[in-house]
């Protein structure tokens, strides 16, 4: 089952600490994952961008929005425990812990207020955040797929438009950036021309040339689709050459046969589809370049436990 998003957590989370004493983190953790009944597959889902499991993320956010309403206070470095103004609550027999609950606690809206900007009313506020099922990783998170989405988007259009000529140096360049001959730009070779055999360049994996790596590239309008005879030929091509290993690459797609073909084929082919070309230049820069770089900073808790 997915794991629930943080509000949904808080009241699990605020449970977790009822039985007393001064519990970890991770035994918190594994007190609501037996709650709510989550696998070990559930608690080890990563969020996007691979930096923290999402059951993790969204606990310990649980657990940062209930300390700042006063529900839990911090003991020391990894441990909480519950508040008298926690165990009050948890009397009440709340049906759900969210937002909107905790916006009737002034530490809470003082909080929530200081950390808006530009500073905003109490009842603007929570009338925006209340209904927030993602934690702010998150949300970064998917800002930034959309983002990284959109310019995948532009980047394929522009390489659809691009003279052949100038598309082969691209996916050399790409290539290279990924670490192919070392990621050294002396390595490849664009050797596109008349009467190539369908080898449109080279990466040489070592000084002398011993192991190289050929590269074809098509350039198709979307809608098309490179076939089990383009496979076939290249495969061809690169035997006449004497390598075994290929780079077949264009910004359309391939069809279910070139795919099984290559599957089959003891040559080692590698097949890269618009969508994909345009991913890895956005993850490897190429044609591309950051305007603007967010850094995530938290608090370093072992300088502050020297205050101790």
């Amino acid at each position: 089952m997915p794991v629930p998003d943080f509000q949904s957590l808080m009241l699990p989370t605020l449970e977790a600490f009822a039985d007393g004493g001064e519990p970890t983190l991770a035994q918190v953790r594994e007190r609501i994952a037996a709650t709510e009944g989550l696998s070990a597959e559930d608690v080890q889902e990563m969020l996007p961008r691979g930096r923290q499991t999402v059951f993790v993320n969204r606990v310990s956010w649980a657990v940062i929005y209930m300390a700042h309403a006063g529900l839990l206070e911090r003991v020391r470095r990894g441990l909480y425990r519950l508040t008298p103004e926690g165990e009050r609550l948890l009397s009440r027999k709340p049906s759900r812990i969210d937002l909107k609950l905790l916006g009737e606690y002034s530490d809470f809206v003082e909080w929530r207020q200081r950390t808006n900007a530009p500073p905003r009313s109490k009842d603007v506020a929570f009338k925006q955040n209340e209904d927030f099922s993602e934690t702010p990783e998150e949300t970064l998170d998917r800002a930034a797929r959309n983002l990284s989405g959109a310019l995948e988007a532009d980047v394929l259009h522009r390489v659809r438009d691009a003279a052949p000529a100038f598309l082969e140096r691209v996916v050399v360049d790409l290539l290279i950036a990924m670490g192919y001959g070392g990621g050294d730009a002396a390595m490849g070779q664009v050797t596109g021309r008349s009467g190539d055999g369908g080898i449109d360049g080279t990466i040489r994996e070592d000084a002398l040339g011993l192991d190289e790596v050929y590269v074809q590239v098509k350039k198709y309008a979307e809608g098309n689709a490179v076939g089990e005879g383009d496979l076939r030929d290249f495969a061809g091509a690169i035997d006449a050459a004497g390598t075994t290993k290929g780079v077949f690459v264009t910004t359309a797609g391939f069809t279910r046969a070139a795919s099984n073909y290559v599957a089959r084929s003891p040559k080692r082919i590698i097949l890269i589809d618009g969508a994909e070309l345009a991913r890895l230049m956005v993850r490897h820069g190429i044609g591309v370049r950051t305007r603007v770089r967010h850094e995530i900073k938290r608090i370093d808790e072992d300088y502050f436990d020297q205050e101790a």
